[in-house]
């Protein structure tokens, strides 16, 4: 039996595609023959090493700065994408933010920024994009949750708070559109060494190791298999689930 994964030919759209886990879903779909559109916020250098690195391995990827949080910017950089490519089949929200701080002293902003990045940007870019997927009556979605939805630690109110919105936001989606015959799923990686996690990792080491059955952190690639699984033929009849790649996170 072969594995086909049915990508190649395919356009995508992955936010917060610059560094960490969303450089290697751009990679990882790049190289199954997709055109890849990501967005970044701000860093040009590292935006221009992922495209520098998919075209030296023959693939396609094109970077678009964008603030996820700005709802007007995400629905011109979609419609930019669906003019140049013709169809957007997959979206991966990825972009996300960590203001970790104890309830009690967290800043207003903290909070706010937190909720508007990691849930407001998956509305931003997913209501511009469904038109498109409807229109095909096809589409994938992968939203990027966290361990930290079901299963929070100290100081991240906040962004459980939002991974537990996009958890919900996931199954409520792929109600909503299974009739399109677009799949809704998202993937809750545990801790992925990436630098926004450097400080949780640098802080309790051991501590953090010894809640994880497989006793090591997980990498980025991890992630972006899962991903690319979830918007491939080989996961057709999957919606509406949270996959969990966390390496058996807390479960000791």
């Amino acid at each position: 039996m072969t594995f086909k994964s049915g990508l190649s030919g395919k356009v995508a759209i992955v936010t917060g595609g610059s560094r960490g886990i969303g450089r290697a879903i751009v990679e990882t779909l790049a190289a199954e023959g997709v055109n890849v559109t990501f967005f970044f916020k701000g860093n040009q250098a590292a935006a221009d090493e992922v495209v520098a690195a998919v075209s030296a391995a023959g693939g396609q990827a094109t970077a678009v700065q964008v603030d996820v949080s700005d709802a007007a910017a995400c629905a011109a950089a979609v419609e930019a994408v669906a003019d140049r490519c013709e169809r957007i089949d997959i979206l991966v929200n990825n972009a996300g933010i960590v203001r970790d701080n104890l309830m009690a002293a967290m800043e207003d902003e903290e909070i706010s920024s937190v909720l508007n990045t990691n849930v407001g940007g998956v509305f931003n870019v997913t209501r511009p994009v469904i038109p498109y997927m409807m229109s095909q009556r096809a589409g994938r979605i992968v939203n990027l949750s966290s361990v930290a939805g079901a299963k929070a630690g100290r100081g991240q109110a906040n962004y459980a708070a939002s991974k537990g919105a996009v958890d919900a936001l996931t199954r409520a989606m792929a109600v909503e559109l299974a009739p399109r015959k677009i799949l809704v799923n998202a993937v809750a990686p545990g801790v992925i060494e990436t630098e926004m996690s450097q400080q949780v990792r640098d802080l309790a080491e051991d501590e953090v190791k010894g809640n994880i059955l497989l006793k090591r952190y997980g990498a980025a690639q991890d992630v972006a298999n899962a991903v690319a699984f979830l918007v491939s033929d080989m996961a057709g009849y999957v919606t509406g689930q949270i996959l969990y790649v966390d390496g058996g996170f807390k479960m000791g």
